[in-house]
């Protein structure tokens, strides 16, 4: 957005408190806090305004959406095999961008009579053009791994994440080699919804405590901050559940193990890349030092090449951006060029 900003003024619209006091510090753009329609109404009123961009799917969204002049996008924030991917929700914008060809054919299988091809806008995935500020880690010969595990969701067949079933065994048995250097990334919203899962990861960050205070030379990480992408380029391998993460990193070609999900309930895409790899099981949580060494020396790995091409297009530095860039302003100016006068009541 930062990049888009230099053609198009742009400004971040919230109607949460706490999330306008966080994006005020934190983002390079104009943040506008809305408490209420009547707000909203006045800033779109008297404005040419081609395109409004949402991040993810809520409920606040339609105060905006009922504006008919400008073009409504959903952008995500990521790519992955989730089932919230392919929601039937993704029906109430005029677009929705999708990082690539995986995404197209995922939700033309789900959605009933969904013209992806007017809708769906391939633009890759331009959040991992920018990887942020790196922490100092020493160059020792230690294996970085990277451990990032989604949060437990908001509903039964989103339930992928590995904090409670994979995490204790699998920070045991990479804590104590004396060869591995662990980040552990979890998601912001872990335990949210429920209270095991903030248990759970309490229990994870202490277990690196205690490794980095019986060895401080591991240098261990507990990386709860907001910077993404550094992590892609600091790890040697990373180990992951169903999510976005597990996307970003295969895009570098280097050694990934995917969690697969203990909840029967959660809904699996075997056609997607949880079908195209071999998924870590609970039960074997314990042995992931021995999947690794095997994806670290080759191993039985795929061709990751070709997946990143069905899943992302060309990951060329910097070319999701341009993308991203090129596809909105399109549909901005589109869009302008139909109502050349502001909105007027």
């Amino acid at each position: 957005m930062r990049v888009l900003a230099g053609r198009h003024p742009l400004a971040v619209v919230t109607t949460d408190p706490e999330t306008a006091v966080a994006l005020a510090a934190e983002c390079p753009l104009p943040v506008l806090w809305h408490r209420s329609v009547g707000e909203t109404e006045a800033f779109m009123e008297g404005r040419r305004i081609g395109a409004v961009f949402y991040v993810n799917q809520n409920v606040t969204n339609f105060r905006m959406m009922r504006h008919r002049r400008p073009a409504h996008v959903f952008v995500n924030h990521g790519e992955s095999d989730k089932d919230y991917m392919a929601s039937n929700q993704l029906k109430a914008y005029d677009y929705t961008f999708v990082a690539g060809q995986a995404a197209v054919e995922r939700i033309e299988a789900r959605l009933v009579d969904f013209d992806a091809g007017r809708h769906l806008v391939r633009v890759g995935r331009p959040q991992v053009d920018f990887p942020g500020h790196a922490p100092d880690l020493p160059d020792d010969g230690r294996t970085v791994v990277l451990y990032a595990p989604t949060w437990e969701g908001d509903r039964p067949s989103m339930a992928y994440s590995s904090v409670r079933s994979h995490g204790p065994a699998m920070l045991r048995a990479l804590l104590a080699t004396g060869r591995h250097r662990v980040v552990y990334r979890p998601h912001p919203r872990t335990g949210v919804s429920d209270p095991l899962y903030a248990r759970a990861h309490a229990e994870l960050v202490a277990q690196v405590a205690r490794a980095e205070e019986s060895d401080p030379g591991a240098r261990h990480v507990v990386d709860t901050d907001a910077a993404y992408g550094w992590q892609l380029a600091a790890a040697d391998a990373c180990v992951t559940d169903v999510s976005a993460v597990a996307f970003d990193f295969l895009a570098t070609g280097k050694p990934l193990v995917l969690t697969a999900p203990s909840s029967p309930q959660a809904l699996v895409d075997e056609g997607g890349l949880a079908g195209m790899l071999t998924p870590l099981a609970a039960r074997e949580a314990g042995r992931v030092v021995e999947r690794l060494d095997a994806e670290l020396s080759g191993g039985a790995r795929e061709d990751h090449a070709r997946i990143v091409e069905r899943y992302f297009g060309d990951t060329t530095p910097g070319a999701a951006t341009d993308r991203f860039v090129a596809a909105s302003s399109e549909i901005i100016g589109s869009r302008l060029a139909l109502y050349p006068e502001p909105v007027r009541r």
